[in-house]
């Protein structure tokens, strides 16, 4: 009989961390279709006639919120997302759009800063601007249900929350 080598047991607190982190990350909350393109708001804003109809699942912060007559707009700062769907926001941003919601959402519940996710269909651009410069924003339509303002827990879930420090203290009777 052969006894279990040291350095496996060394190991095993390891693969146990992995396997609880992985454990708890939050599943993706949309699924991709055949005509999912993988392909950032900058790409598709310089050829958005290449990407026409094509479902994207696109995620960032919320720039702001601005309703029309019988929808409202969410201009989004985008950045990748994780296996989640969740947005990367240590990541560089990868261009700006614009998801469009029929119907009324109140402001208010879209904050600047907030992360979001949204699953829709490409449909042509728009132009704006950012401070004095003529930005083209990719329209995302949005069906019911496919926008998600994430929790801090939820953006937190999954990853450790460990840290370090070094201090002096004092106390004082």
């Amino acid at each position: 009989m052969h006894a279990a080598h040291p350095s496996t047991f060394r190991l095993l607190p390891v693969f146990a961390a992995a396997a609880v982190l992985a454990a708890c990350a939050p599943a993706p909350i949309y699924k991709t279709g055949a005509s999912a393109v993988v392909a950032t708001p900058t790409q598709v804003a310089t050829a958005p006639g290449n990407f026409a109809g094509s479902q994207v699942i696109w995620g960032g912060t919320v720039i702001g919120v601005s309703n029309q007559q019988a929808r409202t707009e969410i201009r989004i700062l985008a950045y990748p997302l994780d296996r989640s769907q969740r947005p990367r926001l240590k990541k560089n941003a990868e261009g700006r759009f614009t998801a469009v919601i029929p119907g009324f959402l109140d402001p208010m519940n879209y904050p600047p800063g907030s992360p979001v996710t949204v699953a829709g269909k490409l449909d042509g651009t728009t132009v704006g601007n950012v401070g004095q410069a003529t930005y083209t924003y990719p329209l995302v339509n949005v069906a019911s249900g496919s926008l998600h303002r994430w929790t801090p827990g939820e953006m937190s879930q999954g990853h450790p929350n460990i840290s370090f420090g070094i201090g002096v203290g004092t106390w004082i009777h």
